[in-house]
């Protein structure tokens, strides 16, 4: 499982890695920030589409064309946790390591949270939360947060999708796989 799962899981996470970094020289572009989280969703979703391509793989070729649900479900879990990982390091990267990424990002944060609308007291409390983010390690966690549950959500279904309790038997008998 260790090979499937981290082959699957560096690939995706090296996908959001990559695009991560291909969008950073368009960071000041107008269309890129109305639409980055559109494009960042889009990236995760077809990075985790590998979690379905790794769970199929395992089962393939470790299960003998057999895979429960649980089997897949940690599988595809951990490829998810691995390519989130990624994903946090390759932030950080960003946010601390590229010179005025980070002042740009929270810049373009605060006017935001200025043009939301909100009353004055929620539009404060907002910005003292934006503070949060200068400790790397809640920078870490919030991050985190973004591509994981996308990634729960594929393993769900792709688990779901690609389980299988019984592998026929030549002569037509069925026999209860082990995974």
């Amino acid at each position: 499982m260790k090979k499937t799962v981290l082959t699957f899981g560096l690939i995706s996470g090296g996908m959001i890695a990559v695009m991560m970094f291909a969008a950073l020289p368009f960071t000041d572009s107008a269309w890129l920030q109305s639409h980055s989280m559109v494009v960042g969703y889009t990236t995760i979703v077809l990075s985790f589409m590998l979690v379905f391509f790794g769970i199929r793989s395992y089962r393939e070729n470790i299960g003998g064309g057999t895979i429960t649900f649980g089997r897949a479900f940690a599988v595809g879990i951990l490829i998810t946790l691995i390519s989130s990982v990624l994903y946090v390091v390759t932030w950080e990267i960003m946010y601390f390591g590229v010179p005025s990424f980070g002042e740009r990002f929270m810049t373009m944060c605060v006017a935001h949270i200025k043009n939301s609308g909100a009353s004055p007291e929620a539009i404060q409390t907002q910005l003292n939360q934006l503070k949060y983010l200068d400790n790397p390690f809640i920078n870490a966690a919030l991050t985190f947060t973004e591509p994981f549950p996308v990634g729960l959500i594929i393993t769900l279904i792709s688990a779901l999708i690609l389980r299988t309790k019984t592998k026929l038997q030549p002569g037509g008998n069925s026999a209860t796989a082990e995974a």
